[in-house]
């Protein structure tokens, strides 16, 4: 008589060496080369020999392995095979999986279809940021037709008040990824996720609670004291600094720079539309002291980007600016204020146009009308104007009483 549970707890824990052993009704502990150890179910069908795996010693204990031979032993009584019930089995599996993806496989799906249209590269990172902080810890496991409003307001309750900013994006980037997969017919019904009588009647208005914060913005009066300090610094960022004060163009436009954009002879900086916020080419003209930047910095040049960082082949870091700033100069004010403060001063001491200050700043027009006779960038008219800002900075203001 064949003998079976031959083999112990104990015993499975101590074997050393590779190969096979017998517990006995055609179930076998394998030990590999490596010493790894895993349960097979091994038997004969229409006379060849198959394996169906069980899973892996010590996650799969001995008794459970002998459970699970037990239920294979009565498929092969009932006159299948097993290995073929198996792969049936793990198909179905699969099927179910993609007809009914889980909450995070559809966000992964949706930041993979959408951010090569996203502005910023840094923009995709963001979204699984904080979607893999706040939101997938609580639905990301479920299947998205599982979600409901009662899980979104798990998500969004907890963070609504004390970072409501935080929460009003997630709230948006909720309601896309579920769009999404309704789209795909992963799911069907009202979105949970939609501000718009529905959470509007859950969840107090964002604009009651978050308060508009303006970026701090430097004096105009006080600009000479800061382009004397920021002369007196030979760093990249101090000219880069002083180059995007100069052309009032914002951080991302800047760091973003390259040689090729810079038409020398005729003294313009081009900007292509994929790098600007309103996605259309803006041109900026260079002023005198902003041509010499660009002399002074060229004698650096190391790869592509005007103002190179550490890397070797990357610009300046997004925070450089700002550090030299706020950190080595110690002004309490935003390197993205510096736009704000042209306009004012282009607004309350010159006589400069409305519209050719916003052309500077690379505004979009809401008026749909002007916007669809409006043609030319006034770029000569926009010259004067920005020559007339570097004279005003550079000449120390008066003191008044």
């Amino acid at each position: 008589m064949r003998r079976i549970q031959n083999l112990t707890a104990r015993k499975c824990e101590t074997i050393k060496e590779p190969g096979y052993y017998a517990d006995g009704q055609n179930l076998y502990l394998q030990v590999s080369k490596a010493l790894s150890k895993s349960w097979l179910f091994i038997y004969k069908f229409q006379g060849r020999k198959h394996e169906v795996g069980l899973g892996g010693y010590p996650d799969i204990s001995l008794a459970v392995a002998r459970d699970g031979a037990a239920r294979w032993r009565k498929v092969l009584i009932a006159g299948d095979n097993p290995i073929e019930i198996k792969r049936e089995q793990e198909y179905k599996k699969h099927c179910s999986r993609i007809d009914n993806p889980t909450f995070a496989q559809c966000a992964n799906k949706f930041i993979e279809s959408h951010q090569a249209g996203w502005k910023n590269p840094k923009h995709a990172q963001q979204w699984k940021n904080t979607l893999d902080h706040y939101v997938l810890p609580i639905i990301g496991n479920l299947q998205v037709k599982q979600i409901d409003t009662g899980l979104v307001m798990r998500v969004l309750e907890p963070i609504w008040l004390e970072k409501n900013e935080t929460a009003s994006r997630l709230r948006g980037r909720i309601e896309n990824i579920l769009d999404w997969a309704s789209v795909h017919k992963y799911r069907q019904g009202d979105n949970p996720a939609r501000w718009r009588g529905h959470l509007d009647k859950l969840l107090s208005s964002p604009n009651k609670i978050q308060r508009i914060k303006h970026f701090k913005a430097l004096p105009y009066h006080e600009m000479n004291g800061l382009l004397l300090a920021l002369r007196s610094n030979s760093s990249i960022s101090a000219m880069a600094l002083e180059f995007l004060i100069l052309t009032a163009a914002r951080t991302g436009e800047v760091i973003g720079s390259q040689w090729n954009e810079i038409d020398f002879n005729q003294k313009i900086w081009i900007i292509p539309a994929e790098r600007m916020k309103v996605k259309k080419e803006h041109r900026v003209p260079i002023a005198s002291r902003t041509l010499e930047i660009l002399s002074n910095v060229k004698q650096l040049k190391v790869n592509d980007y005007i103002f190179p960082g550490r890397t070797r082949n990357g610009g300046l870091s997004n925070a450089a600016m700002d550090k030299l700033l706020q950190v080595t100069l110690n002004y309490d004010a935003t390197v993205h204020g510096f736009r704000s403060t042209f306009r004012d001063w282009a607004s309350e001491i010159t006589n400069f146009p409305h519209e050719m200050c916003e052309m500077a700043l690379a505004h979009s027009i809401k008026n749909q009308a002007e916007a669809a006779y409006r043609r030319g960038d006034m770029i000569e008219k926009r010259r004067v104007m920005m020559e007339a800002w570097l004279t005003y900075i550079e000449t120390k203001p008066c003191k008044v009483k």
